[in-house]
């Protein structure tokens, strides 16, 4: 079963799953954010997810940033909608700043790092791939 990461945001929202033995995340798509719960209930329907990692983001004295009202909001609509499927809430502190960095690493030139929809589905790539390196040194 697959684990899904979704960094939740106004306008876009980023996704990435794992392979079905948990060990690879790679980027799924980015989606407008209005679209996010019938994206979810069709990707649902076709494959076993275990459960969801959502981003909660936190400034860095460990507070909730201005977007958590946003995010939290998206988390209960999404239980509502899905109240059987497991939520991990996950530290999404760093996660922009590392896709871009990844972006400039991998020689995308200026204009494919200014697309927007890249850098949410490489930060729940990221996420999602944090959480898969804890998981497995527990």
């Amino acid at each position: 079963m697959r684990i899904l990461a979704i960094d939740y945001g106004q306008k876009r929202t980023g996704i990435a799953v794992t392979d079905e033995m948990q060990i690879i995340a790679s980027g799924l798509t980015t989606i407008p954010s209005e679209t996010a719960i019938a994206f979810l209930k069709t990707y649902f329907a076709k494959e076993k997810v275990e459960k969801v990692l959502i981003g909660e983001p936190k400034q860095m004295n460990g507070q909730p940033s201005q977007s958590a009202d946003i995010i939290n909001a998206f988390t209960l609509k999404f239980t509502e909608n899905f109240p059987d499927m497991p939520v991990v809430r996950v530290d999404e502190r760093f996660t922009s700043k590392m896709a871009f960095q990844t972006m400039i690493d991998s020689g995308l030139k200026k204009k494919q790092r200014q697309d927007k929809a890249l850098i949410d589905e490489i930060s729940a790539t990221i996420l999602l791939q944090d959480y898969l390196v804890q998981k497995n040194n527990r």
